[in-house]
């Protein structure tokens, strides 16, 4: 069992025909994908890396059944690429494009909500079920399900999910999906959502949560935490040293009016129960700490 996504569920590439669609469907394609149609207007009837190509993700859904969507689209029209699939019936998008404007991000939030469809980011690097199948841009080869007990990673940074998956899978800790819920203002899936998910997960064992400073995402999961997690979960927070107004990357990193700092998340983590590391490794260390005195 995995969340969300796994090996039998059929995946469309939206800008499949642009250079990033086309280099990360390779990619997805040699994890094992099961990327079975890829949609740009015009391009109906071509192929990309053997995939085929269709006018609309309608007709891409009628002859292929895809049911979760990829987006490689530019900024500018990313909402309406994925109104187009949410329209169409796709239950699963996950959103690769940065930059796009707050008022397009709250659409889409809006129409997920009411759709109830599961909308990972924008501006995230994916969702990996580890050795299943892989929607997004993420270096797969540093994650394994190997090792001792299975930890799920939810995660607003890309680049440290990628350290400390590969911190866990050198110290021997499997792990189960890795999902970035994105680096915007505005996403579709937060953590609160995704913990509920790993809760219910027979084969998650354990949870990494990573995030950043900025906004209160990660004290409403500490809330969550607090009131209804069974299972040991593990915190890392970038930003410990980072002043007030500044930002990391990302739009939803700002830390405003004393709010949303390293430290009132790491405190409130804390109080919940979770185990918060200083560090990537020690992140990494503490799950397999948590792992292991739980087996005894």
């Amino acid at each position: 069992m995995a969340i969300i996504v796994d090996e039998n569920t059929k995946v469309l590439v939206q800008g499949i025909t642009g250079s990033q669609g086309s280099f990360h469907t390779k990619r997805m394609l040699e994890y094992g994908t099961k990327i079975v149609a890829g949609v740009r207007p015009g391009k109906g009837g071509t192929e990309v890396h053997g995939v085929p190509v269709y006018d609309t993700v309608e007709s891409a859904i009628r002859s292929t059944g895809a049911n979760a969507s990829v987006i490689f689209v530019p900024a500018p029209h990313a909402a309406d690429a994925f109104m187009e699939a949410v329209d169409a019936g796709i239950e699963v998008v996950v959103v690769i494009t940065e930059g796009i404007p707050a008022h397009d991000g709250l659409k889409m939030y809006h129409k997920a909500k009411s759709a109830g469809v599961k909308l990972i980011g924008p501006n995230t690097p994916g969702i990996l079920s580890v050795e299943r199948t892989h929607l997004g841009i993420m270096p797969t080869s540093v994650f394994s399900k190997r090792g001792i007990g299975r930890v799920g990673i939810v995660s607003r940074s890309g680049t440290l999910t990628y350290q400390v998956g590969q911190y866990l899978t050198k110290l021997g800790v499997g792990q189960s999906t890795v999902i970035g819920i994105g680096g915007d203002k505005i996403v579709g899936l937060g953590f609160v959502d995704v913990l509920k998910m790993f809760e219910e997960d027979e084969e998650t064992d354990a949870i990494v949560l990573i995030g950043e400073i900025g906004g209160t995402q990660e004290e409403e999961a500490a809330e969550y935490i607090a009131s209804h997690a069974t299972k040991p979960v593990i915190a890392y927070i970038a930003g410990i040293t980072a002043p007030p107004g500044k930002r990391m990357g990302h739009a939803g990193a700002i830390i405003e009016g004393g709010r949303g700092t390293a430290k009132s998340k790491i405190e409130a983590l804390e109080r919940a129960g979770a185990l918060v590391g200083r560090t990537p490794l020690e992140t990494a260390q503490l799950a397999r700490k948590a792992l292991s005195e739980g087996s005894r």
